[in-house]
């Protein structure tokens, strides 16, 4: 059986992504990484295949793919396609999150990512601001 997960051929590849995420990967993974939602354990920029995910938890079997705004155009909407059917042919569930959302739905985004991976919601939003912030 021919090897599909963290082909060392991309080791380079992946190094370079984790050395440089957007704005969005960074956020995310301040709130995923170390076990910190559900108790899951992902890592960034693994490779399934010939392609990089965002992110992947092996226990789940989860992938993490942020989208920016080069993921509208036809040739991109098709090569998503085509990248997520493989990766749900290896068993892999893929969720797919915009910019948009980690900016102005992490909470949701969160709690999506732990019912993906088969937890309990319990991830508990930050507190509201106190009123005497929202007055000042």
């Amino acid at each position: 059986m021919q090897k599909l997960f963290n082909l060392s051929r991309h080791k380079n590849i992946r190094r370079i992504l984790r050395q440089q995420p957007i704005a969005c990967e960074h956020i995310l993974w301040g709130k995923i990484r170390n076990r910190q939602l559900g108790d899951l354990k992902f890592k960034r920029q693994f490779s399934i295949g010939r392609y990089i995910v965002d992110f992947y938890c092996a226990e789940a079997k989860l992938v993490i793919e942020l989208d920016g705004a080069t993921h509208g155009s036809d040739k991109e909407v098709r090569y998503d396609n085509l990248r997520q059917k493989f990766l749900e042919s290896q068993g892999v569930i893929v969720k797919r999150y915009t910019n948009t959302d980690i900016k102005e739905n992490l909470e949701g985004v969160l709690e999506n990512i732990l019912a993906a991976g088969g937890r309990e919601v319990e991830y508990i939003p930050s507190p509201q601001p106190s009123p005497e912030r929202e007055r000042g």
